[in-house]
C-alpha cells in the first residue's frame, strides 16, 4: 500500500467504503462457490433438476450481488480518482502561476505541461485501478481464505504456504518493473520537452537549415521512448507469467489433494467442491493487482513527479491582506489593515535585506533593501546583463522566494495567503507575451474574463490598437495566436498591456517589454504606456535608460546588490555606477 495515499483529501471515507463493499464482495464470492457446489451436489447424486433450482436461483443472486458491489467499488474509486485528478492539477497550476516564468524555464516547459495534462490522467488510472485492488487482496484473500480453512485445512494450508511464494516473486519483479516504468517516464518527459522545444524553435532552424538534423535528433529521442517502454513491457510480461504459473500450480495442487482425498472418502464431494471453486478467486485479487500495477505503474510515477514539483516549501506564512471594496477597513488574521492605499497600490512597498540564492549557493540578489513610499508610482529597474534586474522583478511578483530578508506591503509581510493575495493584484507584462489562441477579445479579457464589449474596446482605444481591429475581418472576434493571425511584436506587447489596463490591478510588472522593437514602435508603445499605466504603481526592468526620466525612482543594480537608488536626476550628479552606465563610462 503506497503511504502517499495518506496525503490525499478525503482518501480514509473512501477507503473505509471500499473496505466495505471488499468485504461484501468476498461474502458474495464465498456464497456463489456454496450455492453452486450445492446445486451440482444434488446434480450429481441424480436429484431431480427441480430440487436443485433453489440453489441455482441463490447462486444467481450471489453472482449478481457480487459484481453489483465490483460496479459499486469502481464508481466510488473512479469518483474520488476524478476529483483528486481534478484536485491536483488545479495545485498543479496553481504553484506554476505561483513561482511563474522562471520556475517554467527551470522545470521545463515541456515536462510541466506533460504533467499538467498526461501525468494528471495516468495519475487518475493510477489510483482508480490500484486502491480497490490492493483492499481487495487484503479483505477478499482473507475472507476466502478462513472459509476454505472450515471447509479442508489441508487446502487452506496449500494455499496459505503459496501466497507468500507469490507475493515474494510480485515484490521482486514489482521492483524490476518500477525501475523500468522510471526509466520509461523520465524517456517520456524528455520527449514531450523535446518536442515542445523544436516546435517553439522550427521557424529559426528552418532559417538556419537545421531542421532536418534536428528532426533526426527527436527521432533518436523517440526511439529511446520507445525502447523504455519495451523494457517496461516485458517485464510486465514476466511478472504477470509468474503470477499466472504459481497461482495455477497452487490451484493444481489443491485440485490433486481433493481429489485423493475425495476418494479415499477423507473429504466430501460438496466440501471439495467448494475449495475447488474458491481457490481461483483466492488467488484473484492479487493477479488482477499485479496486472493493473503495471498499467498504472507510469501514473504512480507521474505523481512522484507532481509532487516533487509541489512539495516546494513556501515561505511561512505571514499575515493574509484582506481586500475590500473601496472606502471598507477590513481586518485580517493577523490584525493589519487596509484602506483604500492597499487597493490602489499606493501602499508602503517594503525590502529588507533580501537575499535570492542560487542553486550552487550563489547570491543572485545580495541584500537588498530599499522603501517605496506611496506617492512613488513608477520604478525603474536598471543594471547590466546578469545584474539581478528580472530576479529582483520575480521577487516583487512573488515567483521567488528569498532565502532571507523579507518582502512587506504597510507591514505585512508578503507570504503565505498575503503574498498569493498581492499576486492578486498584479499584472506582469513579460518581454514575450503570449498571445493565446483564441479572439483578440478573449486575449485582451485574459485577466478579467467577465468583462464587457464595451470595456474592450475602451483598452483597445487607449493602447491604440484601433486601427489594428479596423484592419482584421472578424474585428474583436478575429481569431489570433497559435491557430489564428499572426501579429507583430509591438502589437503583441499592446495586446499585453490591454490586458493589464482592463485588469484594474494596481501594480504592474514590465520585463524588457520593448527590447525586440524597432525605434519607431519603441517610442509609440512608450507613450502608450507612461500615459494609461500613471495612475497604476509600475515597476519596469529594462536595458533602454532613455525611459529613465520619466521614472518616479531609479533603483541600479550591479551583480545583483542594489547600488543606488534615487531619481534620474539624483544619480546623474552623483556620477555613480548609474552615470557610467548612462555615459558608456567603463
Amino acid at each position: 500500500m503506497d503511504k502517499a495515499w495518506f496525503e490525499l483529501k478525503g482518501i480514509r471515507p473512501v477507503m473505509l467504503l471500499l473496505a466495505a463493499l471488499s468485504l461484501l464482495q468476498g461474502v458474495a464470492v464465498t456464497a456463489q462457490a456454496t450455492f453452486l457446489a450445492k446445486a451440482v451436489t444434488i446434480l450429481f447424486e441424480k436429484n431431480p433438476l427441480v430440487m436443485a433450482w433453489p440453489s441455482l436461483a441463490l447462486f444467481f443472486a450471489a453472482f449478481a450481488a457480487r459484481h453489483t458491489v465490483i460496479w459499486l467499488q469502481r464508481r466510488t474509486a473512479g469518483r474520488f480518482a476524478e476529483a483528486s485528478g481534478a484536485s491536483l492539477r488545479e495545485r498543479l497550476l496553481a504553484r506554476l502561476f505561483e513561482h511563474g516564468p522562471g520556475f517554467a524555464a527551470k522545470e521545463g516547459s515541456g515536462k510541466l505541461v506533460t504533467l499538467a495534462l498526461d501525468g494528471v490522467d495516468r495519475f487518475r488510472t493510477y489510483l482508480e485501478l490500484s486502491i480497490p485492488r490492493m483492499i481487495d487482496m487484503l479483505a477478499v484473500t482473507l475472507l476466502v481464505l478462513v472459509y476454505v480453512f472450515t471447509l479442508d485445512i489441508i487446502s487452506g494450508v496449500i494455499l496459505t504456504t503459496t501466497m507468500p511464494i507469490l507475493v515474494g516473486f510480485f515484490i521482486l519483479l514489482g521492483l524490476a518493473a518500477q525501475k523500468q516504468a522510471g526509466k520509461q517516464w523520465r524517456s517520456y518527459r524528455l520527449l514531450s520537452h523535446h518536442f515542445t522545444d523544436s516546435l517553439r524553435g522550427l521557424q529559426t532552424l528552418r532559417f538556419l537549415g537545421r531542421s532536418r538534423e534536428h528532426g533526426e535528433t527527436v527521432g533518436k529521442v523517440s526511439d529511446q521512448y520507445r525502447a523504455a517502454t519495451m523494457r517496461t513491457l516485458r517485464v510486465a510480461f514476466l511478472s504477470s507469467f509468474a503470477l499466472d504459473f504459481f497461482s495455477m500450480l497452487s490451484v493444481a495442487f489443491v485440485a490433486v489433494g481433493l481429489g485423493l482425498r475425495l476418494i479415499s472418502g477423507s473429504v466430501g464431494l460438496e466440501a471439495a467442491l467448494m475449495v475447488l471453486i474458491l481457490a481461483p478467486d483466492y488467488f484473484m485479487p492479487i493477479r488482477q493487482l499485479g496486472s493493473d500495477y503495471h498499467a498504472s505503474l507510469d501514473g504512480k510515477e507521474a505523481w512522484g513527479a507532481m509532487r516533487s514539483v509541489l512539495r516546494a516549501e513556501d515561505e511561512a506564512a505571514g499575515s493574509p491582506i484582506q481586500v475590500a471594496a473601496p472606502h471598507a477597513n477590513p481586518e485580517g488574521r493577523g490584525g493589519a489593515k487596509f484602506v483604500g492605499s492597499a487597493i490602489t497600490g499606493q501602499g508602503i512597498l517594503r525590502l529588507s535585506d533580501v537575499c535570492l540564492l542560487n542553486e550552487d549557493g550563489s547570491m543572485r540578489l545580495d541584500h537588498v533593501s530599499a522603501s517605496i513610499e506611496p506617492h512613488v508610482n513608477m520604478i525603474g529597474i536598471v543594471g547590466a546583463s546578469g545584474a539581478g534586474k528580472t530576479t529582483l522583478l520575480s521577487l516583487l511578483g512573488g515567483f521567488a522566494n528569498p532565502a532571507s530578508g523579507e518582502l512587506s506591503l504597510n507591514g505585512c509581510r508578503l507570504a503565505g495567503d498575503a503574498k498569493a493575495e498581492w499576486q492578486r493584484h498584479i499584472a506582469y507584462i513579460p518581454q514575450h507575451p503570449y498571445l493565446f489562441s483564441a479572439s483578440l477579445a478573449d486575449n485582451i479579457r485574459y485577466y478579467e474574463p467577465g468583462a464587457s464589449n464595451e470595456q474592450v474596446e475602451w483598452a483597445i482605444d487607449a493602447v491604440g490598437l484601433r486601427e489594428l481591429v479596423i484592419g482584421l475581418p472578424g474585428g474583436l472576434d478575429e481569431p489570433i495566436g497559435e491557430a489564428g493571425r499572426t501579429l507583430s511584436g509591438g502589437q503583441a506587447q499592446r495586446i499585453a498591456l490591454a490586458r493589464a489596463l482592463l485588469s484594474h490591478r494596481p501594480v504592474i510588472l514590465l520585463d524588457e517589454p520593448t527590447a525586440q522593437l524597432d525605434i519607431e514602435t519603441e517610442w509609440e508603445l512608450k507613450q502608450t504606456i507612461l500615459s494609461v499605466l500613471q495612475h497604476k504603481r509600475m515597476f519596469l526592468a529594462t536595458h533602454r535608460l532613455h525611459w529613465m526620466p520619466d521614472m518616479d525612482c531609479v533603483w541600479m543594480m550591479h551583480q545583483g546588490r542594489l547600488e543606488e537608488v534615487g531619481s534620474h536626476q539624483q544619480l546623474v550628479s552623483r556620477k555613480g555606477r548609474y552615470y557610467r552606465l548612462l555615459t558608456g563610462i567603463t
